[in-house]
Order: C-alpha cells, then structure tokens, then sequence
C-alpha cells in the first residue's frame, strides 16, 4: 500500500499519528483541502473529516506526517488573521512540486534556491496566506558540513 492512512493505524484500528501534529486554521476547510491537494499534493484522511455548523476540520497527510486545518477554535482566540507558524515540509522532487504549486497558482515568495545546509527549499503562500517551506528531501547535511555565509556561527555562544 502506498503513502495512506493505513500507515498512520496501529494493528488495533486505534487512531495512530506523529509525536506533533499542527494545526492550521482556515475559514474555509473545503476550500483549503481541495488547494492542498491540488497545489501541493498532499492527502487528505476524507473519512475523518469532520463538519458542523459554521466550521470543521480534517487531517492532511504528507509522507510519514500528518497536520490538521480546521476552522478557527475560539477557546484559543484564533483567527485566520493572526498568522506566525511557518510549515516545513520535505518532499522527494522539489523542482516538480515547485512547477505544479505554480501552475496551480500558489503565490511563490522565494523560487527554489540551494542553502548553505546543502538543502534546496522554495517558499510560498497558500490560499489563505499561511506559509510554507518545501524543502528538497535527503539534501540537508549534518550541522558540521554547513557552509556558514560570512557573520553567522554555529553553535552555543
């Protein structure tokens, strides 16, 4: 079986997901989904979508990952407004992501560039404005390898 939800269940149908799954809130949790499949190619659990009143939520999976997008949760005074996380996400062929979120029409802030860290990332912003790295997977190297631009150290000072 490929990359589905099968990998994410324990042998006892028990919900199963990373150590962190983040969330982020949309107004519009159709409209979100369908965009991220479409622009970026991730997968949505649809069985466990869930939808009432004025709001909703589901979960996408990206490899071995797994986020939520859900309306805004007033208990934690959220907003779609109030943006500040930044998602990271490795896929195995950032050139062809990068020409498909385009096509698509994902706002692009930084074409695809090589980092000093050996990894190869693009940025964009969603449908709703929140962020997104996607970065090339198997590139970065181990900290000791980086090739630091000039001002910048590595380590505890």
């Amino acid at each position: 079986m490929n990359n589905s939800s099968a990998e994410f269940k324990k042998s006892d149908d028990r919900w199963k997901a990373p150590d962190i799954v983040p969330s982020i809130a949309y107004s519009n949790v159709e409209k979100a989904v369908e965009w991220l499949e479409r622009v970026f190619g991730f997968k949505e659990r649809s069985e466990s979508r869930l939808s009432w009143p004025g709001g909703g939520m589901a979960w996408m999976e990206v490899g071995n990952s797994l986020f939520q997008v859900g309306t805004p949760d007033e208990t934690w005074g959220q907003t779609t407004e109030n943006r500040g996380v930044m998602m990271k996400v490795y896929v195995d062929e950032l050139d062809r992501h990068y020409d498909n979120a385009s096509m698509q029409g994902a706002e692009i802030v930084c074409e695809p560039m090589d980092g000093f860290w050996g990894g190869r990332t693009y940025r964009a912003l969603d449908l709703e404005g929140n962020m997104w790295e996607i970065s090339q997977a198997g590139r970065d190297l181990s900290s000791d390898q980086w090739k630091l631009p000039p001002g910048v150290v590595r380590g505890k000072s």
